[in-house]
């Protein structure tokens, strides 16, 4: 057995024995926890609900494809491929619908292409921003400053310009 599987259960053995030492209820602590992150995680459905129904409707009535063209010319002078277009536009908002989107973009081009690679870059570099965004004031039952969502979007941008970029420099040579 290596030592990196004995973490997690040291480390809940550690709690446990903290706890014990310092005559902690331990079964009332928990409890407590859990019903707080099951009230926070039911304060959260509605949005998720929410953010769900927008990344299906703007997938499935062709907006991203519209966008993805109207963005083309620009990206294409970037060195951006077209093919990721429309993985770039989805992956702000859901990590599903980017893992679908780079899903059908193997299945038209291969893994190994420049658009393969880019995606691959891409997916693993970048995060689900506005997801976040909404998930993380949503359990605060704040509202978002907008300098936030312009910060996630100039960092998501930053993500597929030097995806592309990477994978041109490094991995194409």
């Amino acid at each position: 057995m290596r030592v990196t599987d004995m973490i997690v259960p040291l480390l809940i053995m550690f709690i446990l024995l903290c706890g014990l030492a310092r005559r902690v209820d331990l079964a009332e602590e928990f409890s407590a926890g859990a019903k707080e992150g099951l009230q926070t995680a039911f304060g959260l459905i509605p949005m998720l609900v929410l953010l769900m129904t927008a990344v299906g409707m703007f997938t499935s009535s062709g907006a991203a494809e519209m966008l993805a063209a109207l963005l083309s010319p620009v990206t294409e002078w970037l060195g951006f491929p077209k093919e990721c277009l429309d993985l770039a536009l989805i992956r702000p908002i859901s990590g599903s619908g980017a893992l679908a989107a780079v899903s059908r973009l193997f299945s038209r081009v291969h893994p190994d292409s420049f658009a393969g690679r880019t995606a691959s870059v891409l997916m693993a570099s970048t995060e689900t921003t506005f997801y976040t965004i909404a998930v993380y004031f949503a359990a605060q039952r704040k509202k978002p400053d907008s300098r936030i969502f312009i910060a996630a979007a100039a960092a998501d941008l930053t993500g597929f310009i030097l995806s592309s970029l990477t994978v041109r420099l490094l991995i194409q040579g």
